[in-house]
């Protein structure tokens, strides 16, 4: 066939299969009216999983356009108690990449809070406590994410908030705001773990200095050594620029 009559017959096809997706009703350049359908699509799904997991990524989707109080909304539609704290930590996580005010941030937070707050299933509500401290902490609201482990009165998982919270100050090389975290973990064993997931964390940002700082505390033999190790596996032309004798690891007042 020739190239021209190749070329009328592509676009006959095209015009052929367009009307099929006329049905969505908008154009692709206007996310809010098919963010609308997406909600009413969801809302015909009969599964109760498939639909929870859709109302979970469409907040995500509301939180990231800043379409916070629509995305808070869609927390109640969702049944299952682990994917509404997966829904609340989808928005928070989101919420936290926005550079929202302080404000607007703490009012968020307490909205989110209050969601959580109707968790009936204690894992699930321990979960989502322990989501929204993650993202107080991405947000660097410390004050905030301390204050959400602190509430939590299972031991083992306010410790593991803590231990979370620390991570994610880690990630972003805040040395004083991790040791902070770390202080409040009163379990040794665990404190020990967290120490070291922490030092990889640090090391694998070539933050050497911190590294030795955090591996410095831990008070397991073969958990230290186990730190000192991978500082040491890891790009060891970097540790002549820390000074062992200068690093100081007290915790923040």
């Amino acid at each position: 066939m020739p190239i021209k009559l190749w070329a009328v017959f592509i676009m006959l096809i095209g015009f052929t299969v367009l009307p099929a997706y006329a049905d969505i009703g908008c154009a692709v350049e206007d996310r809010s009216c098919l963010l609308a359908q997406l909600g009413k699509y969801a809302d015909s799904i009969p599964e109760d999983n498939w639909r929870d997991q859709t109302y979970r990524e469409m907040a995500k989707l509301l939180a990231a356009d800043n379409n916070l109080d629509e995305a808070l909304d869609l927390i109640d539609k969702v049944k299952n108690p682990d994917t509404r704290a997966m829904t609340i930590r989808g928005i928070g996580m989101a919420a936290a990449d926005l550079n929202l005010p302080k404000e607007r941030l703490a009012e968020l937070f307490t909205k989110l809070r209050a969601a959580a707050e109707k968790i009936e299933h204690e894992p699930s509500y321990a979960i989502a406590l322990t989501y929204i401290g993650m993202a107080q902490a991405y947000a660097r609201d410390d004050e905030g994410a301390m204050a959400t482990a602190a509430s939590m009165s299972n031991a083992a998982l306010r410790n593991k908030a803590y231990g979370e919270t620390a991570e994610v100050q880690a990630e972003r090389n805040d040395l004083q705001a991790v040791l902070k975290s770390l202080a409040a973990i009163d379990d040794p064993g665990y404190k020990d773990k967290e120490l070291g997931i922490i030092t990889k964390i640090f090391t694998n940002q070539n933050q050497p200095a911190p590294a030795l700082a955090i591996a410095g505390q831990i008070t397991n033999a073969y958990e230290r050594s186990q730190a000192l190790l991978f500082i040491l596996s890891h790009k060891p032309e970097t540790l002549a620029q820390a000074d062992n004798n200068q690093i100081k690891a007290e915790p923040s007042p």
